[in-house]
């Protein structure tokens, strides 16, 4: 027989014990209550009190049946024994099961229920027993405990679960927002390059054709790389299949030499400096700061109008500090979405994030990062 059979076996045999129980514990509660002091009550306390155990189990699955099965049983014992001690075990008993209903159910069923257990134990206290009025406060109290009690807990748990489906929920979105950013620095930048190359390439094909050659392949160098990186992306987003392992590493501040060459057949000449001593990024720094320098150099062969920008990389002890300037016309703040990606990178980095026209003409993007902060 396989796993899941015996599985289903063992739930119908549970449950078929636990109905037997439901349906034979009045029988025994009321036949123990009625033997008194006869010599086989322990045995049957002993059998009512393995019942209540199973009937309490059955409670989990079942509580609306069980507690009516509950409040019958008991008050039929009570109005046999007329024993205070059964009346208390009858408000005890019937009170966990308002209990664990207001936890497990709303307020519109588990009131009613409320009511009506209070109800039959008021009646039967009244009716069999010397009733007062601090014994009619104190079922009062505790119904009313017994309640606030499973309700607030099942308020408590609806209130983790939202949260839960909040930070879900905003963890999409901020995958979502990762996913737009690394698509718009990643094809803004390489169709950048590309329609320039295919411009120059389409006005000299004819009297230059090897400058349009060159641009041809630039092109396509610069399309594979894309290709890759969109490749690179799409199994990251599939990287909980198994078997699925990752085409290659995300960019970083080592791939800079590529980058300058790619915009250089694109008329922009890079030149880049470093200062400090070079080593390894915390990974998310290392992306974001490759991202940052490719769509600030993207800026500049787009809109600067300018045959040269500058990149300055720093590698200070606690921080990482980038910097992009050009002698261009400069770009405009806040148009388009690329000066927007590169603040929502560097403040998810906790970092300084500065752009705007330089003095002396033409553009500059800084970036301080907090190496320390983003290690945490």
């Amino acid at each position: 027989m396989s796993a899941q059979p015996q599985s289903r076996a063992r739930r119908l045999a549970w449950a078929a014990l636990l109905l037997f129980a439901a349906v034979l514990y009045p029988v025994v509660l009321i036949a123990t209550v009625m033997k008194g002091e006869s010599g086989f009550v322990a045995v049957e306390v002993l059998v009512s009190a393995v019942l209540t155990v199973l009937v309490g189990a059955l409670l989990l699955r079942n509580p609306l049946p069980v507690q009516g099965i509950l409040l019958f049983a008991w008050t039929f014992a009570l109005v046999q024994m007329q024993n205070e001690a059964i009346g208390g075990l009858q408000a005890l008993i019937t009170g966990i099961g308002v209990g664990y209903i207001a936890a497990t159910r709303r307020p519109r069923i588990s009131i009613p229920v409320a009511v009506v257990t209070f109800a039959v134990q008021a009646g039967s206290v009244f009716a069999f027993l010397s009733a007062n009025d601090v014994l009619l406060m104190t079922l009062v109290l505790g119904i009313i405990v017994t309640w606030m009690a499973g309700n607030s807990v099942r308020v408590r748990r609806v209130h983790a679960e939202r949260l839960r489906e909040q930070a879900t929920a905003q963890a999409v979105a901020d995958e979502r927002l990762r996913i737009a950013r690394e698509l718009h620095d990643m094809v803004a930048h390489s169709i950048g390059i590309i329609a320039i190359q295919a411009g120059v390439g389409g006005r000299v094909i004819d009297t230059q054709p090897a400058e349009a050659r060159n641009a041809l392949d630039a092109i396509e160098a610069t399309s594979r790389d894309t290709l890759a990186g969109l490749r690179r992306m799409l199994t990251a987003l599939r990287k909980d299949d198994p078997g699925t392992a990752p085409l290659g590493p995300a960019p970083g501040l080592g791939d800079l030499d590529g980058l300058a060459e790619a915009t250089k057949e694109a008329g922009v000449r890079v030149g880049i400096r470093t200062k400090g001593e070079l080593r390894a990024l915390p990974p998310d720094v290392d992306l974001s700061a490759y991202r940052i320098v490719q769509e600030a150099v993207t800026n500049v062969v787009r809109h600067a109008d300018t045959d040269e920008c500058r990149v300055t990389v720093d590698y200070g002890d606690g921080e990482l500090a980038v910097e992009i300037e050009d002698d261009g016309h400069g770009g405009v703040v806040g148009a388009g979405y690329g000066i927007v990606g590169m603040r929502e990178r560097v403040t998810l980095l906790r970092g300084e994030f500065t752009a705007g026209p330089r003095p002396g003409g033409g553009f500059r993007v800084a970036v301080r990062i907090p190496l320390e902060a983003a290690a945490r």
